[in-house]
């Protein structure tokens, strides 16, 4: 199975980096990013384990959730590709279609 990670998704493991040391705690964040990014590379020999994000109800839109964050990921045959690391409290929703 073929890990991909968007950069939307690196922009984002930065941004909790960068949130934990302006804090004055970036131990955390380093442990954060670790455990993150130990979860994305489980996905290799598990990619079915993230449930459905209830905000889709999509099958291959799935998320991992390592508390406080969610990791979104696009299940397809072959790959998977992470597209967001976000807090977990925040809702996912689509960008609106103008006509």
């Amino acid at each position: 199975m073929k890990l991909f990670v968007a950069q939307s998704a690196y922009s984002d493991l930065e941004e909790i980096r960068k949130y934990y040391e302006g804090e004055g705690v970036p131990h955390v964040g380093t442990q954060f990013l670790s455990a993150i990014i130990g979860r994305i590379e489980g996905l290799k020999d598990n990619p079915d384990i993230g449930r459905v994000v209830p905000e889709f109800g999509e099958e291959r839109i799935r998320e991992l959730i390592h508390s406080p964050f969610r990791i979104v990921y696009l299940r397809e045959v072959n790959s998977i590709h992470v597209i967001r690391i976000w807090r977990s409290e925040r809702l996912l929703k689509m960008p609106d279609n103008e006509t």
